[in-house]
């Protein structure tokens, strides 16, 4: 009999109950017990739909009050020693490490392999020791088994945590940590095992990676340490092939391995030969990353007669954690019909592990109507006539390589734009959006519900961006923004002036603690119909003399942010975007907007996982981005953003997008993001953020200084701009404007220090 189970799914609840608990909490309107009592509700609610649906076990430690990785770093006894907190915290202090507080800040936060999800960074040191909390997991363990659940815990495995921390001092190996690690994970096991688990996940998605030889070697060592703990372990890797790790993942003494079958299916066959015959195998068939329906009569094709070798050893499963997608399809009630055929969230998804399941034990006539019905909505969404536009095709198919080069190279361009803008060493800008206030937020959903017309919604985002000029100038800065008050998100509200794109009322998914975005959902051909910030960015510039400027979304942060369709290659969808944007970077700048910035954060998050992979995406992504850049003259400024990733080994695609000027985040790392661009000479303009807008701390002028000094050490300061790490939509006016004051006279330190030495 096949089984069925889950990695993990979404756990912000289906209407983002945390977040606004948690939010309330830090404001101080609730107390921590209110807040620990939402996230038992949400953990309740979960675990009794996978059960209702029929799957085998009711996954438990899939929750996290802010990320998965902390919660490791927790159950680990492995807290940063510079916070001071000892080894086991209390949920205040539990925050304190992502958000940072008055005396340290937060831990580094970067993205989870290739999605767009963030976790936080471990910190390793030769002396790090590991010790383990007694709560957390085994509370809930006993919280599942209370309520009459069967529970299957799940873990990072050791060298996945391992490999996805950082040393935090010179001349070690943070493999040289694991012997210390490996019993404490055998501590949990066996506590586990006493709790009468019997199975338990332990993820281990770094197996999908390229591995130095004595990672790879480190696996067999640390299985065998865990095997004598009494649990059955489910090793599971996900998002993508295994390659030259898959013998190694096979072989390891585990009672069964998952296998995501979804990225890396072309691997099934090698799989099937190489299992032990007593292994369970679970394979991932329901894309756990995207949100459109599986075609479950193939999957039934394709793995019944595996059924038929393995019985019970056959498990089924999404490819990876449902985290990465909404959580129901329940509360859509505008969305178009048609179009919600097509789609799956994540109860859709749990619903179609269950007819999967029937379909393996009870034979496919036993679940006819629900096969039947999937293939029905797959068969609508191939013949729709709304997916594909010739015009579109037309346009993508005449490109050519002058589409995607600025008139001039940039030693050109910057003597021109230098001539025309006249800024002052380390000129200092933003990033783009200012805080969206209450009043704000209250507008806009006035307008979107039909209660506001047109003309005086128009007038209050106007005076918005009135009140946002006027502070920038106040405070002194350089280059200006008009502060993005009529934009509810940087891909949703281009999304929604564009052709191909659709959006839900409530498909939230969590980008990292609180902070949830609603991807649209690319199901069609993309075009732009109409100039979509012209008019807003023209009426900011009639403000002011100095310069403001216009603020989009990339090509590849737009493909990397939304439900991408899955009927033809990223990098089509991705030059139809591109073709759109660059329609609206020309209009730009024919209503007299002089610096444009076109936001790529999401450009190293859409890397491959393997190096052997990067130089195709590479190509496409940093040409879409130049298509999108590259109709303007030399004289108008073109800037692009970055953060929250590692950049060091994809320089040379950053070097070739032609930016202008690139903004970084480099504040959390103490700028140790940016020496990699040193090292590689990087040729433009660069700004690395010397303020973290993700913790409330506000850093001083002389912390601000200090990043500048050490960034004028590896970019030549007439390259160096001064600006904050991201935008600054979630701060509120009173600690933004403390904030950017001392960032504008750090600006004015680094200035007065050379012009002296210049003297």
């Amino acid at each position: 009999m096949a089984r069925a189970h889950v990695l993990g799914v979404p756990r912000i609840g289906p209407n983002r109950e945390l977040k606004f608990a948690q939010e309330a909490c830090w404001r101080g309107e609730i107390d921590e017990a209110a807040l620990k009592a939402v996230a038992s509700g949400i953990r309740q609610a979960n675990w009794r739909q996978q059960h209702a649906a029929g799957l085998d076990f009711v996954t438990v430690g899939d929750f996290a009050f802010y990320d998965q990785m902390l919660n490791h770093v927790a159950l680990l006894g492995c807290v940063p020693e510079r916070f001071g907190f000892g080894e086991r915290i209390a949920l205040s202090e539990y925050f304190q490490l992502a958000r940072g507080n008055a005396a340290c800040h937060a831990m580094e936060m970067t993205k989870w392999f290739d999605t767009n999800y963030h976790y936080l960074v471990p910190e390793f040191k030769p002396d790090t020791h590991f010790a383990l909390d007694p709560g957390g997991l085994f509370d809930e363990v006993t919280e599942a088994q209370t309520a009459g659940f069967a529970a299957k815990p799940v873990l990072i495995g050791p060298l996945t945590f391992l490999w996805l921390g950082k040393e935090k001092a010179a001349g070690f190996n943070r493999l040289d940590l694991l012997d210390r690690l490996l019993p404490v994970y055998a501590q949990i096991l066996a506590r586990l095992k006493a709790q009468g688990v019997e199975w338990v996940q332990i993820d281990e998605p770094a197996l999908a990676l390229d591995l130095p030889a004595e990672w790879r070697s480190a696996f067999e060592r640390a299985y065998h340490a865990l095997n004598g703990a009494g649990v059955k372990l489910l090793l599971a890797s996900y998002f993508g092939p295994l390659r030259e790790n898959l013998l190694v993942a096979l072989k390891l003494p585990v009672a069964g391995v998952h296998v995501d079958c979804v990225r890396g299916g072309d691997e099934l066959a090698q799989v099937i030969d190489w299992l032990p015959a007593t292994k369970v195998l679970s394979v991932g068939v329901i894309d756990g990353r995207n949100i459109w329906k599986t075609d479950l009569n193939a999957v039934v094709d394709r793995f019944e007669g595996l059924h038929a070798r393995l019985a019970d050893r056959l498990w089924v499963a999404p490819s990876c954690s449902l985290l990465h997608v909404p959580a129901s399809l329940a509360g859509e009630t505008a969305m178009d019909a048609e179009l919600g055929n097509w789609l799956a969230f994540a109860d859709d998804k749990i619903a179609a592990l269950s007819t999967l399941k029937t379909a393996f034990n009870q034979g496919r006539q036993a679940a006819a109507a629900e096969l039947s019905a999937n293939a029905r909505a797959l068969a609508s969404r191939g013949a729709s006539s709304r997916v594909h536009n010739t015009a579109v095709a037309a346009r993508l198919a005449a490109l050519t390589s002058i589409h995607d080069v600025r008139n001039s190279p940039f030693a050109v361009r910057q003597s021109v734009q230098r001539e025309r803008f006249k800024l002052p060493d380390f000129p200092t800008t933003t990033i783009g959006s200012f805080p969206q206030t209450p009043e704000i937020r209250h507008v806009r959903a006035r307008f979107k519900a039909g209660a506001l017309g047109e003309a005086d919604y128009t007038t209050a985002m106007q005076n918005e961006i009135g009140h946002a000029i006027e502070k920038q100038e106040a405070l002194g800065l350089d280059v200006l923004v008009h502060g993005e008050a009529e934009r509810n998100d940087m891909v949703e509200y281009f999304g929604e002036q564009l052709s191909g794109f659709a959006f839900s009322q409530n498909g939230w998914v969590q980008s990292y603690g609180s902070r949830c975005v609603k991807p649209p959902i690319i199901y069609g051909d993309v075009s732009r119909p109409r100039p979509m910030t012209v008019a807003w960015a023209r009426h900011a510039q009639s403000l002011t003399v100095k310069p403001v400027k216009g603020m989009l979304t990339g090509p590849v942060t737009m493909l990397q942010w939304s439900f991408v369709r899955d009927d033809q290659p990223r990098a089509t969808t991705a030059l139809q975007i591109a073709l759109a944007i660059r329609d609206e970077v020309a209009d730009l700048e024919t209503a007299g907007i002089g610096i444009i910035q076109i936001d790529e954060p999401a450009y190293r998050e859409g890397l491959p996982l393997r190096k052997a992979d990067w130089a195709a995406y590479l190509e496409w992504a940093s040409r879409a981005f130049r298509i999108s850049a590259s109709g303007v003259s030399d004289a108008t400024q073109i800037h692009t953003h970055m953060c929250y990733s590692e950049f060091n080994d994809i320089l040379p695609a950053i070097a070739a997008m032609d930016a202008d000027v690139i903004t970084i985040e480099t504040s959390r790392s103490d700028m140790e993001l940016l020496r990699g661009f040193g090292e590689f000479s990087y040729p433009n303009e660069i700004g690395p953020g010397v303020y973290d807008i993700h913790s409330p701390r506000i850093p001083d002028v002389e912390d601000m200084t200090r990043l500048l000094e050490k960034a004028a050490q590896v970019i030549a300061p007439d390259r160096l701009w001064v600006n904050p790490d991201c935008g600054l939509k979630t701060r509120g006016w009173a600690e933004t404007e403390t904030a950017l004051a001392n960032m504008v006279a750090a600006a004015h330190t680094m200035r007065q220090s050379l012009q002296s030495a210049i003297r």
